[in-house]
């Protein structure tokens, strides 16, 4: 296994930082049918939930969701200088691509729109919220990623690269599902996973313990292990994909700080957005989990997203993500 490691000397902090102003139809299969019962949403806490499989994602899929999720599209973009993808392959090399847990679409529209020799990018998730207008080579099915991946109606052939994005909190058995990887993915075919590692910390103390931003993590961390679905899949990561059978395993790690606090330009437009993701979407972090399965009352959890968002906000507390993407080749 190779480690590099981006990003390796200390994130400075401009010490006069500015606040930042803030497919065509999905395909019809037999695994799942885009007909009324999916978009027949469950309603919880003021937030919409997919009903295909209701509570098994425990965060909502509504605009404002979607619109966060957009955001952290863009965050991660940026945090790997402006690619898709670390694997060393060329998606118009006639690829075939399978994007799991697609969420809106939007990093498999941005691969079809950036390579449109490859063949075929084809997206699932949960809820059939991605966009009618997509790019020729694009497609999207609901399933559930972690039944038997059968999908009639789509081609069966298995694909040349498999993508996993932002999945925390999402999957049951982390180790089944990158098995069903391997036995997807054509020989010499890659794998890849970008997650981050779910345990803020700073470089410089600024962060306590104490701090609502952590104490948030915290309690997510807390919630997902007690479903049973894992909130800190990253630093498993790559023993699961070298115990499923991947070879030449590479991991490597970026900064994903939150806050505009960063020096470097890059660092600095990678935070603003994170704190957004913060501010904006941290309602939609506790909503189900807080309530229904930690049982805070309403008036605790909006007190804590009170917190989270005016440290967000604040910038003082240079709390930091790493962001690990870890890649996997089957063998010939």
């Amino acid at each position: 296994m190779t480690l590099i490691e981006h990003d390796t000397q200390r994130v400075e902090v401009d010490q006069d930082f500015d606040k930042f102003a803030q497919s065509q139809e999905a395909a019809t299969s037999s695994t799942t049918s885009l007909h009324s019962s999916l978009v027949n949403y469950e309603w919880k806490h003021g937030r919409r939930y997919h009903s295909y499989q209701a509570g098994s994602y425990s965060f909502p899929n509504d605009e404002r969701e979607q619109e966060r999720l957009d955001l952290v599209h863009h965050a991660f973009w940026c945090t790997l200088n402006d690619r898709l993808f670390l694997a060393p392959i060329n998606p118009d090399d006639g690829l075939r691509i399978l994007d799991i847990g697609t969420g809106t679409g939007l990093w498999a529209i941005h691969l079809g729109e950036d390579h449109p020799g490859a063949k075929e990018i084809i997206g699932n998730d949960l809820s059939p919220i991605q966009p009618r207008w997509v790019p020729p080579n694009v497609q999207f099915i609901v399933d559930d990623v972690e039944l038997d991946w059968v999908h009639a109606g789509v081609s069966v052939e298995p694909y040349d690269y498999i993508h996993c994005r932002y999945m925390a909190g999402g999957i049951r058995d982390w180790p089944r599902l990158v098995k069903q990887m391997y036995d997807n993915v054509k020989p010499g075919g890659w794998v890849e996973f970008q997650e981050s590692a779910n345990t803020l910390y700073s470089q410089d103390g600024t962060l306590s313990k104490d701090n609502a931003m952590v104490r948030m993590m915290e309690g997510l961390i807390l919630a997902c292990d007690k479903i049973g679905r894992t909130l800190d899949p990253a630093p498993q990561m790559e023993k699961w994909v070298k115990d499923a059978g991947f070879i030449n395993v590479e991991v490597q790690k970026f900064k994903l700080p939150i806050g505009s606090w960063p020096r470097d330009a890059r660092l600095k437009e990678v935070g603003t957005l994170m704190a957004v993701n913060f501010i904006e979407g941290v309602e939609a972090f506790t909503a189900s989990l807080f309530r229904d399965v930690l049982g805070w009352s309403q008036d605790e959890v909006s007190a804590l997203n009170a917190e989270v968002r005016a440290s967000a906000k604040r910038g003082n507390a240079h709390a930091i993500f790493d962001f690990l993407v870890i890649t996997g080749q089957k063998p010939e």
